[in-house]
């Protein structure tokens, strides 16, 4: 008898979430009007664009080219503009040598929803890195992975401000 009383506390807490609108940090849906999102970049081949598309993928947003939009009266556009990457210096070695950078990936990129005005943004991603000048093959390969790493959390964070940014007409 005791054990079946058991899940009912955390009944009543799924139950009063459920019940306020709690919902998922990125858990936003676009809007139902919106099919299809479009990204460009200033850069041919740009990797936060590509970074983009796939992520968009990941959430069932279906996403390409602007040459390739089906239905322009129902395509949100994206423009990248040109990634940022600066390098700010935290630590020193004894000899003077650079021991920990923080990079500043930034990123400024234009949405526009059909029918809007383009919504400008800028944010910055940042991670500290630290530098070691006797194993130059592995840290340039880690600053790699970095920078891919920074570019994912660029392209959640347009994502989950795409979702924040929509029409609220269109949302219900």
């Amino acid at each position: 008898m005791i054990r079946s009383y058991a899940f009912l506390p955390l009944f009543l807490v799924s139950l009063a979430l459920a019940s306020c609108g709690f919902s998922l940090r990125g858990n936003q849906p676009l809007p139902p009007s919106v099919n299809y999102v479009a990204v460009t970049s200033a850069q041919a081949h740009a990797p936060l664009a590509r970074a983009l598309k796939q992520r968009l993928e990941v959430y069932d947003i279906q996403a390409g080219d602007l040459a390739d939009t089906p239905n322009p009266d129902h395509t949100v556009l994206i423009r990248i503009m040109p990634e940022q990457l600066e390098r700010r210096l935290l630590s020193v070695f004894s000899t003077g040598q650079v021991a920990e950078y923080e990079l500043i990936y930034g990123v400024n990129y234009q949405v526009i929803f059909p029918d809007q005005e383009a919504v400008s943004a800028y944010f910055e991603v940042l991670r500290d890195y630290q530098d070691d000048p006797a194993q130059v093959l592995a840290k340039t390969r880690e600053l790699n992975l970095v920078l891919q790493e920074m570019r994912q959390e660029a392209a959640d964070r347009i994502i989950r401000r795409l979702a924040s940014q929509s029409p609220v007409s269109d949302i219900e």
